[in-house]
């Protein structure tokens, strides 16, 4: 059977010196309760009993029980404990057998752990030592209580040991370590703990104690841990562990399968924890490789400074963004003459890195031109322009380059478990890494693997996170495309990214005047070059009028013809825009009402078959249409009143019409797969007198923002 931990104000009882007058009463409760007439209050590792006429003078230390045991009568249903201790004999009395058990049980325990405390506290002979661990071990793992304490109390003990010890061997440290061993199977280690753990891994990575001990802990850290910021020893202590099996003979490959056996053998993995805490682990290794370099950075400008251009010499000092560890004459000179050589790179030395920075003035200039407000300027800027970074050479000492490259290896690995992608696209979205590391060209280069395997998903809950958290931050697909800072490859992965997208729900006007307006020339080039997906961006531009320049419309054309495939893209949009002329010549019916069970390919076979410029009533209710037929509905220039009632148009769809179809009046969704996202895109529409949009997931938080603009 197994019992609860007794704790401090689980037992109130009266007390009689001498069992042949036991007359007592038993009190038991599980919090302190009034008992009349005086409070009781427990002292931290004692036990405080009553008497009949109010409280024992002093109370009983655990350590100052000389024994305990269970007493019985005959013919008579008692269940009591027996105490001895100086100078007498206390009686205690349950209410029955469980609870004198777990009294029993607890005070065992309670005696034995000071005992223990004593005995380690003054450590002689270390094979004694040794000894009376695996005592205590065995004695944590028989016991019939439940409770943490139950395996922690040990461990502390240990750790105690072990931090006020430093001259034990490594064969006793890891002798120490396999004692303890069976308590970690289900307990985590406590913080001193983490520390000796992590020192052991720096000092002998090729242990057998790391494989066969620290294996299951770390596994078990990785499955159940909710918080590395409560406990960062434990996140350290992970971190330390997957470095030291790095460092054995197959190195990554040996941390290749401990990832594997995280995930597990089936396609999805059964503990949700495990991703989030890899990538904790790896976010903070990643962010130590340049935490050096970060701590070195003094009195360096803010972003919202240098948005404002106040890295200006006049408006900082000293000229040199870093603090230099240990500083020589040389460098200081160097600082001295900073303003009579702007353009001059200057080379910055800290113990462990080498930053080589150059200034440029003209990127500052264009900068302070470009203020507005106040407000946050954009990473990417902040790159290109920040003393700090700009142009920067990061050379990382030869330890925080393995670091960077296993745990940027990790990142990769992760990437390639499908039910792992979008939850690691989602944490990586906001892009949790240092300045420094987006400026660093090595960390960029390999984190390229992770991004290329979102741009390739077809998920959309997986690619729309290349796309920045919000409006006015960077993304990734900022960060990789022509003119970004880790863009190395001509705009190969820019027109992967933009392919995945536009496959997507992303073929907006708003998507494409933001290419307009940042990457039309990356557009341009890599159409030149025969790039499909580039040829019809630029059609998709000249189609939804999205270029207002008649040069830029022209060098459009231009560049679109001198391939074939963007000649023959051209002449498609060309025929598409005769027939839409044509169509609105020509006139057609102003109402039309499609069959139930009609498809998208049903109704784009009869738009194309007849003549539609004046179709003001458009009725789609009842019909298996979806989201695909908004690319026929919005060449309906006239139409005003659509319905739409049990049909699949969903979210994307509503975009499309939200900004094309600047006419429509009325407009049903009902049974509809709508939601939020797709009916706020509505609130463009001036338009638009009449909304249904019973049964959908409209929330009431839609429902009064669509109120305010309708």
């Amino acid at each position: 059977m197994r019992y609860k931990l007794l704790q401090e104000g689980d037992i109130q009882v009266c007390v009689i010196r001498h069992p042949r007058t036991f007359l007592s009463k038993i009190l038991t409760s599980k919090f302190l309760r009034r008992w009349e007439p005086h409070h009781l209050t427990l002292a931290d590792n004692s036990l405080a009993f009553f008497l009949p006429t109010g409280y024992m003078e002093n109370s009983i230390s655990y350590s100052a029980i000389e024994d305990v045991q269970l007493l019985s009568w005959e013919n008579a249903p008692k269940y009591c404990l027996q105490l001895t201790i100086p100078g007498g004999t206390v009686l205690l009395q349950a209410a029955n057998s469980y609870l004198r058990d777990q009294w029993f049980h607890s005070l065992q325990w309670k005696k034995k752990i000071y005992k223990y405390k004593k005995v380690l506290s003054n450590p002689s002979r270390w094979e004694v030592v040794l000894k009376e661990i695996r005592t205590l071990v065995d004695m944590a793992l028989t016991s019939p209580l439940q409770d943490d304490s139950i395996h922690q109390a040990p461990l502390e003990i240990v750790s105690k040991l072990l931090s006020e010890n430093n001259n034990l061997t490594t064969q006793d440290h890891e002798s120490i370590i396999v004692a303890i061993a069976p308590l970690l199977e289900n307990n985590h280690p406590p913080p001193d703990l983490c520390e000796f753990f992590c020192k052991h891994c720096r000092e002998r990575p090729r242990s057998m104690v790391v494989i066969e001990v620290f294996t299951p802990v770390v596994q078990r850290i990785l499955k159940h841990n909710m918080d590395f910021g409560k406990c960062p020893r434990l996140r350290l202590f992970t971190q330390e562990y997957i470095l030291a099996l790095n460092e054995l003979n197959a190195g990554m490959e040996v941390v290749k399968k401990f990832i594997h056996s995280m995930h597990g053998p089936t396609g999805q993995c059964p503990h949700p924890r495990v991703l989030p805490n890899l990538v904790a682990v790896c976010l903070a290794a990643i962010y130590s490789c340049y935490e050096e370099f970060i701590n070195s950075r003094d009195n360096s400008p803010s972003l919202k400074e240098i948005r404002n251009g106040c890295q200006q010499q006049c408006d900082r000092k000293p000229n040199l963004p870093l603090r230099l560890l240990h500083t020589s004459p040389d460098l200081v000179s160097q600082e001295a003459t900073l303003t009579e050589s702007r353009h001059k790179p200057v080379i910055v030395t800290s113990n462990e890195i080498h930053v080589e920075v150059e200034r440029n003035n003209t990127a500052n200039q264009k900068m302070t031109a470009n203020v507005g407000n106040g407000s946050e300027p954009n990473l990417i800027d902040c790159l290109m322009v920040s003393p700090t970074c700009s142009t920067m050479s990061i050379e990382l000492s030869a330890q925080a380059d393995r670091i960077l490259g296993c745990y940027v290896e990790i990142l990769k690995m992760l990437s390639d478990y499908d039910d792992w992608r979008p939850a690691l696209a989602s944490l990586l979205q906001p892009i949790p890494f240092p300045k420094e590391a987006l400026a660093h060209e090595k960390f960029t280069k390999e984190l390229k693997y992770v991004i290329q395997r979102f741009a390739e998903d077809p998920r959309q809950e997986v690619h729309s996170c290349l796309l920045s958290v919000r409006a006015g931050k960077d993304g990734w697909f900022q960060l990789y495309s022509p003119g970004g800072v880790a863009c190395d490859d001509d705009g190969e992965l820019f027109a992967s990214m933009v392919h995945i997208l536009m496959g997507s729900c992303y073929k907006t006007k708003k998507f494409l005047l933001s290419l307009a307006e940042n990457k039309l020339g990356p557009c341009m080039l890599l159409a030149l070059r025969g790039n499909q997906t580039m040829v019809e961006i630029l059609c998709l531009m000249l189609e939804y009028n999205i270029i207002d320049n008649n040069d830029t419309q022209l060098q459009i054309i231009s560049t679109l013809e001198s391939t074939d495939v963007g000649k023959r893209m051209y002449e498609q949009l060309c025929d598409r825009q005769r027939e839409l002329k044509e169509l609105q010549r020509k006139g057609g019916p102003t109402r039309l009402t499609l069959p139930s069970k009609s498809t998208d390919a049903d109704l784009a076979r009869l738009l194309s078959s007849g003549s539609f410029g004046n179709l003001e009533n458009l009725s789609l209710a009842f019909t298996n249409v979806t989201s695909a037929c908004a690319e026929h509905l919005i060449k309906l220039p006239s139409l005003k009143q659509l319905n739409l009632w049990s049909t699949q148009f969903g979210d994307a769809g509503l975009r499309l019409l939200s900004e094309h179809l600047t006419m429509l009046q009325v407009l049903n969704l009902c049974e509809t797969p709508v939601t939020d996202a797709g009916l706020l895109a509505l609130s463009s529409m001036k338009s638009l007198c009449s909304l249904n949009m019973n049964s959908t997931k409209l929330s009431a938080d839609t429902y009064e923002d669509l109120k305010v603009f309708l």
